[in-house]
């Protein structure tokens, strides 16, 4: 094999690598950026039927990483990997669906297999099939299904998930209205990051529900929401804007910026 110029070869009286370790070569490569290596350990298990190696191999097809960018032969060694039951491969299968790459357009058949990797336990898939259940774009939405999935992937660490369950005690959808769990849910996924999350604390400060009203920590959440690139978060900002001195103004973006740990102190 050669590698940054150099030749390597395999000492003939050491044993072959097993499939794992070949796996765990190619994550190497992988993790830095080596694409090309990645790739060249990949493809022979993936054609012999490794599943894990057949994400692998996919996953730099669909993004062009050591290859040319091929959605369509991307989401084939997807499905190859997924029919197996490969959970990795189920989520981002339903990815493709969800977006149209490689495969046409499909909120059923993403369901599909966001359901059958979230069953498996994969977080994102479990967060993501929450949100499909919860959209009300085209589909008659199922929130205590939806809510169950969401309390999955948030017992997993996932803040989304957080924000949405806030959402639906919030809004009474498929749970009683509770604003107090809403607050909770929210702080902790603001705490995590989660732009939106902040954004519904920083909305819930402005008005005082829930938590006392203070328009400066309101603003403060929703400048912190802004930068993470909440559209929400546009949304609330202009009414808390409107109603602060340049003083306060200045407070609040001082305190954005000490966000989330201020919001943690006594």
């Amino acid at each position: 094999m050669k590698l940054l110029g150099l030749t390597f070869g395999r000492d003939r009286s050491m044993p072959a690598p097993s499939a794992a370790d070949r796996l765990r070569e190619a994550g190497a490569f992988f993790a830095v950026e080596e694409y090309e290596a990645a790739i060249a350990v990949w493809l022979p298990l993936a054609q012999a039927g490794t599943a894990e190696a057949q994400h692998g191999v996919a996953l730099c097809l669909m993004q062009g990483f050591g290859a040319p960018p091929d959605q369509e032969a991307g989401a084939k060694w997807l499905l190859a990997a997924a029919v197996q039951g490969y959970a990795q491969a189920q989520c981002a299968l339903a990815d493709a669906y969800l977006k149209g790459e490689g495969v046409p357009q499909s909120d059923i058949d993403a369901e599909i297999w966001y359901r059958r990797a979230a069953e498996q336990g994969d977080a994102t898939a479990q967060d993501m099939l929450s949100w499909l259940l919860a959209n009300e774009d085209d589909r008659t939405p199922d929130y205590a299904e939806s809510l169950k999935w969401a309390r999955a992937a948030a017992d997993q660490g996932i803040p989304a998930s957080m924000t949405r369950i806030g959402l639906f005690h919030h809004n009474a959808l498929g749970v009683a209205r509770d604003p107090d769990v809403a607050i909770a849910w929210w702080r902790e996924a603001a705490a995590l990051g989660d732009a939106d999350g902040q954004a519904m604390l920083g909305a819930a400060h402005h008005i005082g529900q829930g938590v006392p009203q203070d328009r400066v920590k309101a603003y403060a959440w929703l400048m912190r929401a802004r930068w993470g690139g909440s559209k929400l978060a546009e949304r609330f900002l202009s009414p808390v804007y409107a109603t602060l001195s340049p003083a306060e103004i200045e407070a609040g973006r001082d305190l954005a910026r000490r966000l989330p740990e201020a919001e943690a102190g006594p």
